[in-house]
């Protein structure tokens, strides 16, 4: 099967090759916004909080299995996914396939102007065949006005990308994507959130060792408690306890 029922998400179950596989045919079909996000431990337990969020996160056209937590969750409640699909090895894929097959038009919208001079530049090194037709960064708040939102749609459009990569953190960057769907004339969009921190070097990416562990989280989080602690020490657990009540329910 293509996805499987986690907790109610629709999550993809068929690994990294094929979700990019999927993304490429989505980019070559213009004419309707498809639309990619993460599902972790984090945002479950956030989500389940925020009606607004859940529905976005429901609605992804592709929802990727972007934690070790989902990929044990699956396993405990016998819907095994195939491997855990990482924001950003999901953005290199496409960006690797992209450049393979003679380039593609990219819109990054997040995070600073430092941040995305940075990661342009790299691009035009790593991948000389996909062209950056444009680069936004919004005020940096919790909720847009409407006339920032449109400013944001028009710039998006004006530009026509092939691929609008969103890096505003959740759940604001699913959130505005949901919102504004079938506003954005774009084949397909992405909330990625760190990856856009992590392509620009200004915040490192757990090693391969922690990775293969299933534990790139904690480098992460030793460098960064303040602001991770909740998101490791309060709502892994939580989503833990979640999936222990559904597997005893299940039984």
């Amino acid at each position: 099967m293509n996805a499987h029922r986690i907790l109610g998400y629709s999550v993809s179950a068929r690994g990294l090759q094929q979700d990019v596989d999927q993304a490429l045919r989505w980019i070559r079909e213009p004419g309707t916004l498809r639309y990619v996000a993460c599902l972790n431990p984090h945002s479950v337990e956030t989500a389940a909080k925020d009606p607004f969020f859940r529905r976005a996160l429901e609605n992804a056209d592709l929802l990727l299995p972007d934690g070790t937590g989902i990929v044990l969750a699956s396993w405990l409640l016998g819907e095994p996914v195939k491997e855990k699909v990482a924001g950003f090895d999901f953005f290199m894929g496409v960006s690797r396939r992209l450049q393979d097959r003679g380039g593609a038009r990219y819109f990054f919208l997040g995070s600073s102007d430092a941040v995305l001079s940075r990661m342009v530049s790299r691009l035009g090194r790593d991948f000389p065949a996909i062209q950056v037709c444009g680069a936004y960064s919004p005020p940096f708040k919790q909720v847009f006005s409407r006339e920032e939102t449109d400013r944001m749609v028009e710039i998006v459009n004006r530009a026509r990308p092939d691929v609008l990569w969103v890096g505003m953190t959740a759940p604001k960057q699913e959130k505005w994507i949901y919102e504004n769907r079938h506003r954005l004339n774009v084949p397909l969009a992405a909330a990625v959130g760190a990856v856009f921190d992590f392509y620009a070097g200004t915040k490192p990416r757990s090693g391969p060792g922690w990775i293969a562990l299933g534990l790139e989280w904690l480098p992460r989080f030793l460098r960064e408690p303040k602001r991770l602690w909740e998101r490791n020490m309060k709502s892994t657990p939580r989503f833990l306890v979640r999936v222990l009540r559904e597997k005893t329910a299940g039984r």
